[in-house]
């Protein structure tokens, strides 16, 4: 049951919160790991997707080995089609990965996490933050009906997209409207795949403002169709339920809903400050995303890595200020900041194209540029092929 005191109280056991909490209790700090749900990873947010490298990453960072169970499908590659129909297929390589069960994934790292040490607790909801002096000490939150108090030398935010916890502290982490797409998605049963080992992506303005269509295998006949989109009028799910029923390079209209997710997606906005005395934020909560693909559990993971090891440092110096925990923002902006920044402005880019522009790009793209650009690589080359038309001259100088 809970303690009195631990040296840190994570709070969210997402991959970001299981990734701080398990390598904190690996280095011998006492930790509890607090989780709002009845039941960790669920509902899930995301199509799942996580490449090879990602996956060796976790399992380097647990010191476990991921089980099959956790992994819904292989995946080699990706077919990515522009709105004339036009496909460029991507081919992995090295970096192929799988499509994973969510909800089996997250309670499996929150698991690894309390072997290492950590203590977790599912459905409990942190109401408020203990502040003394100006420092987090503690947390305030309620289980089964039960209030409860329980002090810490640190708190970890890791409490998603729509985080409370930093704004409690003082910490401004509002994000623009223009940074935050709105995500739908249908698990869907009953379908024909074209190839059950490559991801599906589609781009057009008409299929989604800004965004773009997935369709993630998960099996024989299984996979989770969803979209991404800026903030409109009209909800994200009357795009997904257009492009089920009415576009004509899959067919889709005949397959059956069996899980039905929603939620909003950071796309951006990243922080320059993440921290704050005697707190720490991470993943989701502090915009921690791939901005072209809102992939988040590979940067959340690395996130928790880097928090723990300035946590460490902090609590061995009995020092837990804004200042000395202030290495966190210098070490991840180093680590993936600037990359994702990079990937952030390719976004900003691709989101004034037409769709001839799309089309146009296609011709000369290859599936290795896919791969690069998305990880914020090649944007020399994206930028050769925009200045070829004069009115995008502008947007490719934006990469340059």
């Amino acid at each position: 049951m809970i303690k009195e005191n631990y040296d840190v109280i994570v709070i969210g056991a997402g991959p970001g919160g299981s990734s701080t909490a398990g390598n904190l209790a690996r280095k011998g700090f006492s930790v509890a790991l607090f989780e709002k749900r009845q039941e960790i990873g669920s509902p899930k947010r995301c199509g799942e997707g996580l490449s090879v490298g990602s996956m060796k990453m976790i399992e380097e960072n647990f010191g476990s080995k991921i089980p099959q169970r956790c992994i819904a499908q292989t995946i080699d590659g990706s077919i990515v089609y522009v709105p004339n129909g036009k496909k460029v297929v991507v081919d992995f390589g090295e970096d192929a990965g799988a499509v994973m069960e969510r909800k089996i994934f997250d309670k499996w790292l929150a698991t690894e996490a309390a072997k290492l040490g950590a203590y977790v607790q599912a459905k409990t909801n942190i109401k408020d933050l203990i502040i003394e002096n100006g420092y987090v000490k503690g947390v305030k939150g309620e289980f089964e009906g039960e209030e409860f108090i329980t002090k810490a030398k640190v708190v970890v935010a890791c409490d998603g997209v729509e985080s409370k916890i930093a704004r409690i502290a003082g910490l401004n982490t509002t994000n623009q409207l223009i940074n935050i797409d709105s995500g739908y998605q249908y698990e869907m049963a009953n379908l024909e795949m074209r190839d059950k080992h490559k991801i599906e992506l589609f781009f057009g303005h008409d299929l989604a403002e800004r965004g773009y269509v997935w369709v993630f295998p998960k099996g024989d006949h299984v996979a989770n169709v969803g979209i991404g989109v800026a903030m409109t009028d009209k909800p994200a799910s009357y795009f997904l339920d257009k492009f089920i029923k009415e576009y004509p390079y899959t067919n889709l209209k005949d397959a059956s809903i069996i899980e039905v997710n929603s939620g909003g997606i950071p796309v951006g906005g990243f922080l320059e400050n993440m921290v704050s005395h005697g707190l720490i934020v991470v993943g989701d909560a502090a915009h921690q995303v791939n901005p072209i693909h809102g992939g988040g559990m590979k940067e959340a993971t690395i996130a928790g890595r880097i928090a723990a090891d300035v946590i460490e440092k902090g609590i061995k110096q009995d020092n837990v200020s804004q200042e000395v925990l202030s290495e966190y923002n210098k070490l991840w902006w180093a680590e993936r900041g600037k990359a994702l920044l990079r990937v952030q402005k390719l976004r900003e880019v691709t989101e004034k194209l037409s769709d001839q522009d799309y089309n146009d790009l296609a011709e000369h793209l290859t599936g290795e540029d896919c791969i690069e650009l998305a990880r914020g690589n090649k944007m020399g080359t994206l930028a050769k092929l925009l200045m070829k038309n004069p009115k995008l001259l502008t947007l490719a100088k934006h990469l340059l």
